[in-house]
């Protein structure tokens, strides 16, 4: 009975989610900045083939992603990696993201000399219903490190998506399809600044303590 309190839904595809996670009780997983290169460079090995993504946000002890999971006719089988030895007979994305962490873990507990679990388990992962939920969920994204106090605005944090969906530097986010859930760059901009009625999304709240 236990086991069923932690038991996750498995990631669909052709839907949004949410996926979130923390540090295992609370610790950091990034310790310098090059553990934030190292990270995004693992999740796009592992989970590009499996799903699109539209926003991100990497804190020092937890991390946000808005993505899309590919259909199954659209996943990049050929690109799939894994972070076991033999290749799964049945494509799972919710695998995809453990193989991610697995590999990420093994990586930072050999660098800094620490055994165990890094990340808490299993990763928190929540269905986006409405595209109201979609626009007001990368708000909530790219502002957490204004809601923690690191920065003031969303543009100043260095380690989220914000200023990739900005720019013109060449990227496999879904920097249009953001830009056209807010109409203009204009409107994503003011959306972004703006307070935002995170009641829907407030379950990430309680979920990670705050985060």
């Amino acid at each position: 009975m236990q086991n069923e309190k932690y038991k996750k839904e498995p990631l669909a595809h052709g839907n949004y989610y949410h996926i979130y996670n923390r540090g295992n009780n609370g610790i950091d997983v990034f310790f310098e900045n090059g553990n934030y290169d190292y990270f995004l460079k693992l999740y796009h090995q592992y989970i590009y083939p499996i799903a699109e993504t539209f926003a991100w946000c990497l804190m020092k002890n937890h991390f946000h992603f808005l993505v899309y999971i590919r259909n199954e006719n659209e996943v990049l089988v050929d690109s799939l990696q894994y972070s076991t030895v033999e290749k799964p007979k049945v494509l799972d994305a919710s695998r995809q993201f453990g193989h991610l962490f697995n590999a990420y873990t093994q990586a930072i507990n050999k660098k800094h000399s620490r055994t165990g679990s890094l990340f808490e388990k299993p990763f928190e992962r929540k269905l986006v219903t409405s595209e109201k939920y979609l626009q007001n969920l990368i708000c909530y994204i790219h502002n957490n490190p204004v809601h923690h106090g690191f920065t003031k605005t969303a543009a100043e944090y260095p380690w989220s998506s914000y200023d990739t969906i900005l720019s013109g530097k060449t990227t496999k986010l879904k920097r249009e399809a953001v830009i056209e859930i807010y109409g203009t760059k204009e409107n994503f901009i003011d959306c972004h600044n703006e307070e935002q009625d995170f009641r829907e999304i407030s379950e990430v709240l309680i979920d990670l303590g705050g985060c």
